[in-house]
């Protein structure tokens, strides 16, 4: 009955956007744009022109995302430190047969969980990162790293890692630049072991 999406991510593209968008369909139509009216909801109109403007870009940046996230994620799963990667377009990665089945891509969003490592040497390979931000967001043009962990959480199925968990998203800059950043990255885990 409802969709809603996240227009700080893709569709912005650049970090810079509040915005959200919700799709009905004519049955819920009414009654949701009654609570946005009494609820006093509206956008300002700079982020609907940030929005505006990040949607024409959308469908290649969303190429970019997907062509590198998926180099970078086919590299980490090769590496002897990590366990899984967990990006769908990789056929070791849970639902890659629903994914192949359903999508045409993916985005530049995915985890990877560490071989069983102490956290503290987590923190040391996400501090050495250079080019990757730390944070939760994704969608815009630069990487992010963050550490998860999602056992205290999850409710639909019992998650079980195997060890600590951290979620990339791949940005706009260059695949080898970020391998490289990554590689740094490793070489500070396997100090701090």
């Amino acid at each position: 009955d409802l969709s809603i999406q996240a227009g700080t991510k893709y569709i912005g593209g650049h970090s810079d956007v509040m915005l959200g968008t919700v799709s009905a369909n004519q049955a819920t139509w009414q009654r949701l744009s009654e609570i946005v009216y009494l609820s006093g909801l509206c956008v300002g109109p700079d982020d609907i022109y940030l929005g505006l403007r990040g949607l024409r870009t959308m469908g290649v940046r969303l190429a970019q995302h997907y062509q590198s996230g998926l180099k970078v994620a086919s590299w980490l799963a090769q590496r002897p430190e990590i366990a899984r990667v967990l990006h769908p377009a990789l056929e070791s990665c849970p639902g890659h047969a629903i994914w192949r089945r359903d999508f045409a891509g993916a985005s530049g969003l995915f985890s990877i969980v560490f071989k069983p490592v102490a956290q503290s040497a987590v923190y040391a390979f996400i501090d050495a990162l250079n080019l990757f931000g730390i944070g939760p967001s994704w969608g815009g043009f630069e990487s992010l790293a963050i550490p998860f962990d999602c056992t205290k959480i999850r409710t639909a199925t019992k998650w079980m890692p195997g060890g600590p968990t951290v979620r990339l998203h791949i940005g706009l800059e260059d695949v080898d630049d970020l391998i490289g950043d990554l590689e740094r990255g490793f070489a500070a885990l396997a100090a701090a072991r």
